[in-house]
């Protein structure tokens, strides 16, 4: 539920408000923020859609701009759901600048799953993560995230990290943001950018990320076979799915397990896409459009992507995250063709690293037979 489309933040890397940027705002037909009848609207039509349980996250924009929307709309939820004898579990994804001790308050009462968006140490933070008139972002943020993690201790809380060219020190944010600053887990995301734009990566830039991503995830490993916790996300969330015997006909939920609805009530393939009319599968009023929905899945199944056909990756990756593709080639039905050395190297690594712990250490897998079967869509 993308509550709101504006931010405090300017970050110059934003897929949302940068130059890749889908929706266009300034026409004014999509609210700068979500009404509390659109909010409760759009609970109305997740529970309508959703089995026992039903995952609402809050998005932006930066998300606590519409705190006045937010709160009530997690009370709402809650009464509906347990009329319909349904759960609701809550998360955000919040940059951290308005996390006042109330709000604090509000997440942990409420068990919110929370991630942060944060580059690192300040010298990274502030190099993109900057205010409208340029000033850096970290002495705002850090206390505030330390003041959370201090009160909300019931859910582990992740750092989300954008890498770029220009800030690409794996080690050095990953020790700072788990040691320094005491997040359970982080995980890092190269920034979705067309090419030649400057924060964006090049080859050479893929195959640093990827060295620094295998150096990591054999720490990764030596933890897992002492039976020790480690919080880098990525290869946790890699051995997860092989542990689950993942086979993929689409690359994530997008569209059927994961829809995104915008400030206005219309829903899209997810978050990324909300408020795009291109995207668009219905509205929270009107539910879903199925001949768009079924004509979506068959388009984008992988059976369709022919530079996918043999790829022995395949299975894990599926072509790839859609909005990179539409971001990249123009159209969310091509594989990301720039992402499959990498993606066939990290699945090499994670696959290694997944059968000397089976072998010396197999009772820490047992931890990925609960997850959540949802990102895992099969034909």
């Amino acid at each position: 539920m993308n509550v709101t489309n504006q931010c405090n933040l300017s970050c110059s890397y934003c897929y949302e408000y940068g130059e890749d940027k889908i929706v266009q705002t300034e026409n004014g037909k999509q609210p700068k923020m979500m009404t509390e009848e659109t909010a409760r609207a759009s609970v109305d039509f997740m529970l309508r859609e959703a089995g026992e349980t039903a995952h609402l996250t809050f998005f932006g924009g930066e998300t606590l701009l519409n705190y006045r929307v937010l709160r009530p709309t997690v009370a709402y939820a809650r009464e509906r759901a347990a009329e319909l004898g349904k759960r609701v579990d809550f998360s955000l994804t919040t940059n951290a600048t308005l996390l006042k001790p109330e709000i604090i308050e509000f997440l942990a009462e409420n068990n919110f799953g929370i991630t942060i968006s944060i580059d690192g140490p300040a010298d990274l933070q502030n190099k993109f993560r900057v205010y409208h008139n340029g000033a850096g972002s970290y002495d705002q943020v850090a206390p505030n995230i330390k003041a959370l993690l201090a009160r909300h201790r019931s859910r582990p809380i992740g750092a989300r990290v954008t890498l770029t060219r220009e800030t690409l020190q794996v080690r050095r944010i990953y020790d700072h943001l788990t040691n320094e600053v005491g997040f359970w887990e982080v995980g890092f995301a190269p920034v979705t950018a067309a090419p030649g734009r400057p924060h964006a990566f090049g080859d050479e830039g893929f195959e640093d990320v990827l060295s620094q991503f295998r150096d990591l995830a054999n720490d990764y490993k030596d933890a897992a076979l002492a039976g020790r916790h480690h919080g880098f996300s990525n290869v946790r969330e890699t051995l997860s799915e092989i542990h689950r015997g993942a086979s993929k006909a689409w690359p994530c939920g997008a569209g059927f397990g994961l829809l995104g609805v915008s400030t206005n009530g219309d829903v899209a393939l997810c978050h990324r896409f909300a408020g795009s009319d291109d995207h668009k599968l219905g509205t929270v009023h009107d539910g879903i459009n199925r001949d768009a929905q079924r004509a979506f899945l068959e388009n984008h199944h992988v059976a369709n992507k022919t530079d996918c056909a043999t790829c022995w990756a395949r299975p894990l990756c599926a072509g790839g995250c859609y909005h990179e593709a539409h971001t990249r080639y123009g159209s969310t039905e091509q594989p990301n063709l720039h992402y499959c050395d990498w993606i066939r190297g990290w699945t090499d690594t994670c696959l290694s690293i997944y059968a000397e712990i089976s072998r010396v250490n197999p009772a820490f897998l047992q931890q990925f037979e609960g997850d959540d079967d949802e990102a895992l869509p099969t034909s």
